[in-house]
Parts: structure tokens; sequence; C-alpha cells
């Protein structure tokens, strides 16, 4: 089903789906898909009985770094108040939680690209390295929250004596 072009194997998207579906199967929904939709992108809801309380938060995308003295979590939140965010620490676990809010949405009658996530997000993080948690700052600035650990010393190795 590939296609060998200037020695970069390149999938075409029907043969992608047919990859998944069957060939059978990839006939009938590109037959019956409207122009300018994909596989798998229907503008039909799966399920007429769907619960917007029962949708699973959005996983926030972190950087975790470290410095000669501290270990920081980067993470993108433009739009979020500072108010609407959560960060807490237990058992070297950071877990962050917070809502983006799209504003006032009433007078949308039809969406022709909704890409951006809005509502609430969550992540939890197991610190690579052991830090001091009463030693943490926080800090939300341009869209962007810093948090910052110092780490603990990691002491040379203790011989421990085997009775």
């Amino acid at each position: 089903m590939a296609r060998k072009t200037r020695d970069e194997d390149l999938l075409m998207e029907d043969e992608l789906t047919a990859a998944f579906l069957g060939e059978d199967d990839d006939n009938a929904l590109l037959a019956d898909m409207p122009v300018g939709e994909s596989a798998g992108q229907s503008s039909a809801p799966a399920d007429d009985d769907w619960d917007e309380e029962e949708t699973v938060p959005g996983q926030l995308a972190v950087d975790v770094y470290e410095t000669r003295e501290r270990l920081v979590v980067k993470a993108r939140t433009a739009g979020v108040n500072k108010n609407d965010l959560d960060v807490s620490i237990a058992d070297n676990t950071l877990s962050i939680r917070g809502t983006l809010s799209a504003g006032n949405e009433e007078d949308v009658e039809n969406y022709f690209v909704q890409e951006c996530y809005w509502g609430e997000f969550s992540r939890s993080i197991a610190l690579p390295i052991p830090v001091k948690e009463d030693e943490i700052e926080a800090v939300l600035k341009d869209g962007v929250l810093t948090i910052s650990f110092t780490k603990l010393k990691q002491d040379t190795v203790k011989k421990i004596q085997v009775l």
C-alpha cells in the first residue's frame, strides 16, 4: 500500500484509512464523507446521549528540567486565571489542575474550526529527583506557569554494614 518516492515512504490518506478499516469499509466511508472531511472526523455527534459532565480533563503539556540548584517545571497556561489554578505536591508528585474558560459563546451558531481546548485540565508528574517540598515557588507570568523546587543534596554514597 505504501508508495516510495525519493527514498521516503508516503502513505496516502485513503491508503492509511484503508489500512485501519479495510478496503471495503474505506470505500464506503469515503463515498459517504462530505467534501473537506477526512476519515475519523465526523461532524455528527457519535452518541446523542453524550453528557458533558462525563468529559475527561485535558492533559497539560509541561517541560521539566534542572539547574545546578533547582528543579523547574514549566507549563503553558495562556488564558488561565491564577485563581483557577490548583498546584499541590505530595510524596514527590506534583499535581496541577485548572480551568481554561473560553468566555461567552452564547451567540455561536456554528464553528468552522475548533482546535482550542476549553475546560478543565490536569497533570500529575512524578518528580525525577528528590526536592524540598517546603521550598517551592510558583509564578504565573505571561501565560507560563513556572514551578521551581530546591533540590535535595544527594550526599555521597553511605556505606551500610551488613550484619
